[in-house]
């Protein structure tokens, strides 16, 4: 059975830093591609960076300079480093593995909040 486990949320002031963690069990980690997304309230879940087995990484505008999506295929383990967050960050952010032609699996979510 695969399982994603997010970690790493909480609350935090504007300008702080978090860093998420979310592990995948199952096989063969490394051909995933992961991915960061989040989900406020009144609004779509948006995709926030997704990392592939490459490592090439891509990022939706608002975090483009501020985080930063990594991995490490030894702990089958993505990390979603956040800086200078801002009130607008708030949401539950998901973790989600893909791979071409197989299910798609997503945690269940941590909780951000950035406020003062």
């Amino acid at each position: 059975q695969v399982q994603l486990v997010e970690s790493g949320g909480g609350l935090v002031q504007p300008g702080g830093s978090l860093r998420l963690s979310c592990v995948r069990s199952g096989s063969i980690f490394s051909i995933y591609t992961m991915g960061w997304y989040r989900q406020a309230p009144e609004k779509q879940r948006e995709l926030v960076a997704q990392i592939t087995s490459g490592g090439s990484t891509n990022y939706a505008d608002s975090v483009k300079g501020r985080f930063t999506i990594s991995r490490d295929n030894a702990k089958n383990t993505v990390y979603l480093h956040m800086n200078n967050l801002k009130p607008e960050d708030t949401a539950v952010y998901y973790c989600k593995s893909a791979l071409r032609g197989l299910t798609d699996y997503w945690g269940q979510g941590t909780q951000v909040t950035v406020s003062s």
